[in-house]
């Protein structure tokens, strides 16, 4: 290793970021001004092309304190965080927050005019950083999941990102799941520093007694970000009372390290990386279960004054995280490993700040341990995939002849009619068989891919996008045909909204998202291999619908909306053909769109 290798271990492209650019140290300095100036509000300022969106320390937390209650995301809330509700018969319980942090963010959202004020943002910017300190941060991380929420349905949008600084953790576990299953972890870094009791305490069940003495705690910290003149004068707790209160805490959190990985139960549950830092350097994990440990044995090496003076004093550890500051220290030669691996370790515990002499710096190890190779695990999943995906070829394979022969047959039915008709062949039964095979194997890339078992970029490598969207061209159609053929749509609605799998909806966001979406718009001089709408006869059944509707009805008022959409889908299915986007099963002489046509035509003369 040379010697400027960087004191990261693990989320390395995160902790790349934040070492490399000012991110930090411009979130913080503004993070510093909102405490002084805004007050249980939040500020704004554009730097370049960035708008950095601050929240105030300075909140009034409602409730006693002791035993935070936590409640869904549902009711007046609920339209706010719609997608992290998406999953909720996945999870053991529903996605909550601490009901004080989420009236602190609704009393911002409602009174403060959060809404247009970021719409305002969002016009002066290309990209957003959300920010905040202490009970700010908690804010910040909500505003956050708002904006995601309300980014979700659109394909583009300003690149978001929210770094947070001695946050308290704000959710319970199926909130943290809810997050990885919309992959949006990767938008949310909470720094911490190694003594800092704030990110443990909100989380800890407190008595009625250290309620109250939390209260006294959070004015004074309020008093001293505002000004330090000011928390000089304010209440403090004694040393017997600082001394309970961290005891309690550090308890609570060794309950939580104790547990096995399995077995580890927690009100609360941290989600996104965190960014452990200290005098030495900085480390960055994304695992919940090491970051649960990791603020456990950080604060093992802290004493109660330093946990509450720490608290105010990120302006210092920013400083010193940037790529001018990541060496190794005071590191003696003969301590570092051959192993590059092993040396990352050992670089990793110095950043942390954690004694090598210290019983807590093997239990750090191992923790540290764990997360790597947790880290590791997404690219050998990928890889494993890729090879599955060569398997299933031969079932892809055998239903593109199988389109072949349907699209070359006699009776010039195409593809889709072909599958949809009732048919006992071996043939038959055995594209269906492959259709349901392939099925299952989409559906575990979806799992994987949703619960972040593989890469973060998985869904942007071009392998995938492409194998997905060949899928779904191919195998669509015949999901369509078997759900007419069925009758489904009589008993559950058309196939378009009651009927589609979301995996396909997951395959179109991936591929419109792509930069092959925008190479498909060259002109075509023969039809393609595969209708380049993959719903095309699912919007074709419904046109087919609309058209025995006019057959049989006979108030004209109530046509007028009828023939409306029908005639956009003919305007919609002409353009397709026109440009030879489909393919010639589309065409063929006896498919239901050409009969369609035809009866939609003599249905027009005869009016």
């Amino acid at each position: 290793m040379e010697s400027e290798s960087s004191t990261f271990e693990s989320c390395e492209i995160m902790a790349a970021l934040l070492g490399s650019s000012p991110l930090l140290l411009q979130s913080w300095t503004l993070c510093a001004a909102a405490n002084a100036a805004a007050p249980e509000t939040f500020s704004v300022e554009v730097i370049g092309d960035v708008a950095f969106v601050a929240f105030s320390a300075v909140q009034i937390l409602p409730g006693s304190g002791g035993g935070r209650e936590l409640v869904a995301l549902e009711g007046d809330v609920e339209e706010l965080f719609r997608p992290l509700n998406r999953h909720r018969e996945e999870l053991r319980a529903p996605a909550m927050a601490d009901s004080g942090i989420l009236k602190i963010f609704m009393s911002i959202y409602t009174h403060q005019n959060l809404p247009e004020k970021m719409t305002k943002v969002m016009e002066k910017s290309k990209s957003i950083v959300i920010t905040g300190h202490s009970l700010g941060g908690a804010a910040a991380s909500l505003c956050t999941l708002w904006l995601l929420s309300l980014f979700h349905s659109k394909t583009t949008h300003h690149p978001l990102l929210c770094i947070t600084f001695g946050s308290p953790l704000i959710g319970n576990e199926s909130l943290s799941r809810a997050i990885l299953r919309e992959r949006w972890c990767g938008n949310f870094c909470h720094v911490v520093s190694n003594h800092d009791i704030m990110p443990r305490l909100l989380s800890t069940p407190l008595s009625s007694s250290l309620s109250s003495q939390l209260h006294v705690l959070l004015r004074y910290w309020h008093l001293s970000v505002a000004s330090p003149q000011f928390g000089k004068l304010a209440t403090q707790l004694s040393d017997k009372e600082k001394d309970e209160l961290f005891r309690v805490v550090l308890a609570h959190s060794n309950t939580i390290s104790n547990s096995e990985e399995e077995s580890i139960q927690s009100q609360f549950w941290p989600f996104g990386n965190f960014f452990f830092c200290s005098g030495n350097g900085a480390i960055c994990l994304d695992n919940a279960i090491s970051v649960l440990k990791m603020l456990y044995l950080l604060l093992k090496t802290s004493v109660p004054n330093m946990s509450i003076e720490d608290h105010l004093n990120y302006g210092d550890y920013v400083k010193k995280v940037g790529v001018q500051h990541m060496e190794r220290k005071n590191f003696a030669s003969e301590r570092l490993p051959n192993s590059s691996y092993e040396a990352g370790l050992a670089l990793a515990l110095q950043s942390s700040g954690i004694p090598f002499q210290d019983e807590v710096a093997r239990m750090a190890e191992n923790s540290l341990r764990t997360a790597r190779r947790m880290g590791q695990t997404p690219n050998l999943n990928a890889a494993k995939l890729a090879v599955s995906l060569s398997k299933i070829t031969p079932y892809r394979a055998e239903i593109e002849w199988y389109k072949a022969y349907c699209d070359e047959a006699g009776d010039q039915l195409g593809y889709y009619d072909c599958f949809k008709q009732v048919n006992t062949s071996v043939k038959h039964a055995k594209v269906n068989m492959n259709r349901h095979k392939l099925a299952t194997f989409w559906n575990r890339v979806i799992d994987m891919w949703e619960n972040n078992e593989l890469p973060p970029d998985f869904n942007l490598r071009a392998k995938w996008i492409n194998a997905s969207h060949f899928y779904k061209l191919l195998v669509e159609p015949l999901d369509i045909a078997e759900y007419y053929c069925r009758g489904k749509h009589i008993a559950h609605g058309h196939y378009l909204k009651h009927g589609r799998d979301r995996r396909y909806e997951i395959f179109d966001k991936w591929w419109r998202g792509s930069d092959a979406a925008d190479k498909g718009n060259t002109q075509r001089t023969k039809y393609a291999g595969l209708t380049q709408d993959s719903c095309f006869w699912a919007r074709l059944e419904e046109a087919k619908d609309m058209l025995e509707i006019i057959k049989r009805e006979g108030d004209v008022r109530k046509l007028a909306p009828v023939w409306r959409s029908l005639e956009n889908f003919e305007r919609y299915a002409r353009g397709l053909v026109e440009r030879k986007e489909v393919s010639k099963d589309v065409v063929a002489k006896n498919s239901s769109y050409t009969l369609w046509a035809q009866e939609l035509r003599a249905l027009k003369l005869n009016m």
